[in-house]
């Protein structure tokens, strides 16, 4: 059907699932940090603000949790369902590395994740802040071992095949692989930008229609100045983590530069936009600033890039998506640098929070940190093909044998069952940003608890009803 093949269907099902899944983890490693930073600020400046936006915040932060775990529950089975010759010939190294990212991270979020979102009222203030700091050093962790098992499989170093099963034999090496440093500064910075949009994002929505008080303003101009100071620290790490590719994945930075020859010696020019089309073997309709491709890649401006025609025709990663996906993140990432130089200027003029132009850009750029996120995972992960452990095993030969009509059924389930919990749990999470946080402007404040009139710490208890026909739904607006 459609020239599909199982392969193909797998592919797919591990892209869906993963991408659903990616978005949790993203928002949980952004908003715990930044629960963490606004306890810290209420217990040294003892401003109600910081208390009501922490209390706000974690019960995004339990549902997104929440989520978050479920679809990574998926995501582990699916190795042994659907990839388990992957499992048989690189199991001894991604296993490991999975059990460690459980017991050195995951136990540790959730042995701290009760205090933090239900004693507020039942341990000290400084136990509860060291709850909190624990489950944000937990989702750092988290991503360490995780980004390290993904890193392998892009760069593989410290083991040796035996019997036609990578043993490892240096450990150290197999975690720092030559591309795990870039990539985990790169995805846990993408963590922050996404999170930083998204509770600025919501902040504007709140301004837009009128509601205005400190705890939104807070919300926004702290979203702001992580913006402004973040995003271009991610565009530095991007060029980084790009050299590093070229080092180890040259196949990959050809296609996702469209680049199929090199003439003479000349120097490479960067395409900035076309199709690259994969049986023609060029890229059609190419806009190219000369010199530049070099520049950028090699800081030079006579030095060349490798041409995906240098590669053989089975070796090449699809150009095509690869092309698209990377130019959809850059240029994600420059509005948001962009978004942040504005609100420093309108900071200036002091019209950050009543500028109806830029709130309504800070809210429509919302879901701008996790759509890039998604598509630098579609650029690494579609530019390593067709290598699933790249240099090593083909994902040809990783799939397990499973038919067409098999893998069709489950492909269904999947799509049926995801957008169905997870659409409902998205849109809850969507009800709660609606409602915003909770202040006691002009009233006597107190820290919560039993018979205290205050937004309660069960996250599903907080999302009532009487905000319900409050303007339009968020998830409309972005």
């Amino acid at each position: 059907m459609f020239g599909l093949e199982a392969l193909d269907l797998a592919r797919i099902q591990f892209a869906f699932t993963i991408s659903f899944h990616i978005l949790f983890p993203a928002i949980t490693i952004g908003l715990a940090s930044y629960l963490a930073v606004l306890e810290g600020l209420w217990l040294k400046t003892h401003n109600d603000t910081y208390r009501d936006l922490y209390h706000f915040w974690s019960k995004i932060f339990a549902v997104n949790f929440g989520m978050g775990v479920v679809s990574g529950l998926v995501m582990a089975y699916q190795f042994g369902t659907n990839w388990s010759r992957f499992s048989d010939f690189a199991g001894s190294v991604t296993g490991p590395l999975l059990t460690y990212e459980v017991l050195t991270a995951f136990f540790l979020e959730a042995g701290f994740l009760g205090v933090m979102l239900f004693g507020w009222n039942k341990v000290g203030r400084k136990l509860h802040f060291f709850a909190t700091v624990m489950v944000a050093i937990g989702t750092l962790i988290s991503t360490f071992w995780i980004l390290a098992s993904n890193s392998w499989m892009q760069t593989p170093q410290g083991f040796e095949i035996v019997n036609g099963q990578v043993i490892p034999t240096d450990w150290l090496a197999v975690i720092f692989n030559p591309s795990f440093p870039y990539r985990l500064m790169h995805m846990a910075t993408a963590a922050f930008v996404a999170t930083a949009f998204f509770v600025g994002s919501s902040a504007a929505w709140h301004l837009l229609r009128g509601k205005d008080n400190p705890a939104i303003r807070k919300m926004l101009s702290m979203a702001m100045w992580m913006a402004l100071i973040v995003a271009p620290i991610q565009a530095v790490i991007g060029d980084f983590h790009g050299l590093n590719t070229l080092e180890h994945q040259p196949a990959k930075i050809a296609a996702i530069e469209g680049h199929w020859e090199n003439k003479g010696n000349e120097a490479t020019p960067l395409i900035l936009f076309g199709w690259p089309d994969m049986k023609e073997e060029k890229t059609k309709f190419a806009v190219e600033i000369p010199y530049l491709g070099s520049l950028i890649l090699t800081h030079s401006l006579d030095k060349q890039v490798p041409a995906l025609k240098e590669f053989p025709p089975e070796d090449r990663p699809n150009s095509t998506i690869v092309f698209w996906s990377f130019r959809i993140m850059v240029g994600l990432g420059m509005l948001m640098i962009f978004t942040g130089l504005w609100s420093l200027w309108l900071r200036k003029r002091d019209t950050l929070y009543t500028s109806r132009p830029f709130l309504y850009l800070a809210l429509w750029m919302g879901p701008s940190g996790l759509i890039a996120i998604l598509a630098g995972w579609f650029t690494t992960e579609i530019g390593r093909q067709p290598w699933v452990v790249y240099g090593l095993m083909r994902t040809a030969d990783a799939s397990s044998n499973h038919s067409f009509m098999q893998m069709s059924i489950t492909l269904i389930l999947f799509v049926v069952v995801y957008f169905a919990l997870f659409g409902a749990g998205l849109g809850y999470m969507m009800r709660l940003v609606r409602k915003g946080p909770k202040t006691d402007e002009g009233k006597e404040t107190n820290d919560g608890g039993p018979g205290q009139k205050r937004t309660p710490a069960r996250p599903l208890s907080a999302a009532d009803d009487d905000h319900a026909d409050a303007g339009h739904s968020l998830t409309k607006e972005i």
